[in-house]
């Protein structure tokens, strides 16, 4: 039972399960470009080998980013959810159709000329990201726990996707000449398809849903401004004027009581970002399974990141205690030690190992840090808190972006 208006309201639970499965495909749409850019990795290697791609595209991505969630975050309270989710999808599905032009019109040439254009559209990926990411965690934080890790499962999803396409194509095109820009060209289509889904689902489906509706509505009833025009979207019309509305926390005190998460957000991806791709491509050297072998890393990553953003739902896995969530966090940063001998002295098989274990403790804490946060606190308050948790997990992937670069000092790869 939740109150609305003073009174108290069943939680109406039609369309939970298909908010659920809209929440995965969103999620899904939101790192799918990204994603399909990471794990093509091998393609641009081939065509920009002097330029570092994976280092570079993943820099130029996170600023981008970083500087639109943050003034986004910073006027979460103003801002039309709606309108800022739509137009970062529509950038995504832009930018990826204008990857596929790039490439055709270039022909698959090498160059600095076509490296710019690519890197031009990665940082609209990161624009893009800044809006959706933060609108639909800030969305999905003053409904249920279970849309926020359907949610994260969609971001996983999308690097287990790629990586198990990625592999196939691989398989499918190797003999064929420019088999590996065919196989490219796949992967771009079909992120295009699944940003113009995530466009058509969030425009016309998802507001319409009875749960959503409700949520939403009690929102509003809280003083939420930034559910108004989801609200009119569904069909329900809200007073223009809502009077006795109680005074929300200020982003500011919302941090000050939550820092511990925010931190925990950011240490777990400043680790991850540090090591993953980069390090994956370019320091674990030459083995048996040769061009195979960052393909089989990226993929072990993703798969296990993927299954353990459901882990928390176990009730037994999920860690709920902050001094616990710290523990386990802090403890990922042995990691750094231990990727680096086994880059040095271990074989194939201790890395995978290494990397899978790498991408299932970052899906797991993720899920239970933000899933764990955003209770206690007013629908609005929820939104503020949820662009916050979003904007400290994207400076953890910013700091541990520019950390990666450390891996090259002393190796002549600069």
């Amino acid at each position: 039972m939740t109150e609305v208006n003073g009174s108290k309201a069943p939680v109406k639970p039609e369309g939970h399960f298909k908010a659920m499965a809209v929440c995965w495909v969103l999620g899904l749409g939101s790192l799918v470009a990204w994603n399909s850019i990471l794990t093509i990795g091998d393609y641009y290697y081939n065509l920009f080998p002097k330029y570092h791609p994976s280092r570079v595209l993943t820099l130029v991505y996170q600023p981008f980013a970083f500087v639109t969630m943050g003034a986004l975050a910073y006027k979460e309270a103003t801002i039309n959810t709606r309108k800022r989710i739509l137009i970062g999808y529509t950038l995504f599905f832009l930018g990826t159709l204008m990857m596929i032009v790039v490439d055709v019109a270039t022909t698959g040439s090498g160059g600095i000329g076509p490296f710019i254009g690519i890197c031009a559209m990665v940082g609209a990926f990161g624009v893009a990201d800044g809006h959706v990411q933060g609108g639909v965690i800030g969305d999905l934080s003053l409904m249920r726990p279970e849309f926020i890790q359907s949610f994260f499962a969609g971001l996983a999803a999308s690097g287990a996707l790629t990586s198990a396409l990625r592999m196939l194509t691989k398989v499918a095109f190797e003999k064929y000449d420019n088999g590996l820009r065919k196989g490219t060209m796949m992967f771009l289509a079909l992120s295009t398809f699944i940003e113009f889904l995530c466009i058509l689902l969030y425009a016309i489906y998802f507001s319409k849903l009875p749960i959503v509706k409700h949520y939403r509505a009690k929102a509003a009833s809280e003083g939420s401004k930034t559910v108004t025009a989801d609200l009119a979207a569904g069909g329900i019309q809200t007073q223009a004027d809502i009077e006795a509305i109680p005074q929300r926390l200020t982003t500011k005190q919302l941090f000050i009581q939550n820092v511990d998460y925010g931190l925990d957000l950011f240490l777990i991806y400043a680790l991850t970002l540090s090591i993953f791709p980069g390090f994956i491509y370019e320091n674990t050297g030459e083995h048996q399974l040769g061009s195979w072998y960052p393909l089989v890393l990226v993929a072990m990553y993703n798969v296990l990141d993927f299954i353990s953003r459901y882990t928390p739902l176990i009730p037994c896995l999920k860690i709920e205690s902050r001094k616990g969530l710290m523990i386990a966090i802090l403890s990922r940063f042995l990691f750094v030690p231990a990727f680096y001998f086994t880059a040095k002295y271990g074989d194939q098989g201790w890395m995978i190992m290494l990397t899978s274990i790498l991408g299932f403790t970052n899906g797991h804490l993720t899920v239970c840090v933000m899933t764990v946060a955003p209770k206690g606190y007013t629908g609005p308050e929820q939104n503020a808190l949820g662009n916050v948790l979003a904007f400290c997990l994207l400076c953890g992937i910013f700091a541990g972006v520019c950390l990666d670069w450390l891996w090259l000092i002393g190796n002549g790869k600069f």
